[in-house]
């Protein structure tokens, strides 16, 4: 008859086993969710570009809509391709403003502005919700690597260590997302 602590180390290592085999299987989903998200995001792009070829005007009347002039109101000009709020993430480049991103994005930008200001390195999307003062679970946890992995593909966010993010270097070289 098996002793007692031989029966609780098998019944650990088989509960070791299964949590290993359900980590693999989750590292699976997570990259198969990735590239999904990246030929999802890729197919909205080839969508937006048919419909701008094949809108009566060749696409002319999107990229000259009647925005207010903003000097009437005192404000400063925005750019025409400005991204709304809850819209998607637009490749970075010079001269974009972090404002063209929605709230949470330009919390995320703020965030690893300041990280990098004090040269205190990269991210983990933990503790990004530990700074928002959000709870660490891993719903609030993932919403944030989602974000944060959509900035790192549109250039706004370098990932140099897998989950560790940090901003971009010409974006950093802005001085604070102006």
């Amino acid at each position: 008859m098996p002793s007692v602590v031989g029966l609780l180390e098998q019944h650990e290592l088989a509960a070791r086993c299964r949590v290993d085999g359900l980590r693999e299987e989750a590292d699976r989903i997570q990259a198969e969710l990735a590239v999904a998200e990246l030929e999802w995001q890729e197919w909205v792009i080839a969508r937006r570009r048919v419909d701008a070829v094949l809108a009566p005007d060749g696409g002319s009347a999107a990229d000259m809509e009647d925005v207010p002039d903003p000097r009437a109101a005192g404000g400063q000009a925005a750019p025409r391709d400005s991204a709304k709020p809850k819209s998607q993430v637009p490749v970075w480049r010079e001269g974009l403003a972090w404002s063209v991103l929605s709230m949470d994005y330009q919390r995320i930008l703020t965030a690893l502005a300041d990280r990098d200001r004090l040269h205190q390195g990269p991210l983990t999307c933990q503790e990004m919700a530990a700074v928002f003062g959000m709870d660490a679970v891993p719903a609030k946890v993932e919403a944030l690597r989602s974000k944060a992995k959509r900035l790192v593909a549109r250039g706004w966010l370098t990932e140099p260590a897998p989950g560790r993010f940090m901003l971009a270097k010409a974006v950093a070289g802005r001085g604070g997302g102006s």
